[in-house]
């Protein structure tokens, strides 16, 4: 058991006390114990949305990870969106660039 508390201003406490029984309601809900993946829990974080936030961690433009790779920007940009996919020697080399493991764009 853990104990909070909690100071907010007596005009929202209403509002306060509404969410925390909500949160608690949750709580009580059944556990049915099934483990849920990656796909299933974000089903739009494909490879293509990992490589786009791997390079934006980067601070790199498509053309700076191209030239990096040995490929075209419209490459990088086609693998971005889904309509190329990423085999696993580009993968090797985007994680090279990126300083990753090869096996998040597969």
């Amino acid at each position: 058991m853990v104990s909070f508390c909690l100071t907010v201003p007596e005009h929202v406490a209403g509002k306060f006390e509404m969410a925390l029984a909500a949160l608690l309601a949750l709580t009580e809900e059944e556990d049915d114990g099934r483990m849920y993946g990656i796909a299933e829990t974000f089903p739009d974080m494909g490879p293509g949305n990992i490589l786009r936030a791997m390079r934006r961690r980067g601070d790199l433009t498509q053309e700076h990870l191209a030239e990096a790779v040995g490929t075209t920007k419209a490459n990088i940009s086609a693998m971005e969106t889904g309509k190329r996919p990423i085999g696993k020697a580009m993968a090797e080399r985007l994680a090279k660039a990126l300083n990753t493991s090869y096996k998040v764009f597969l």
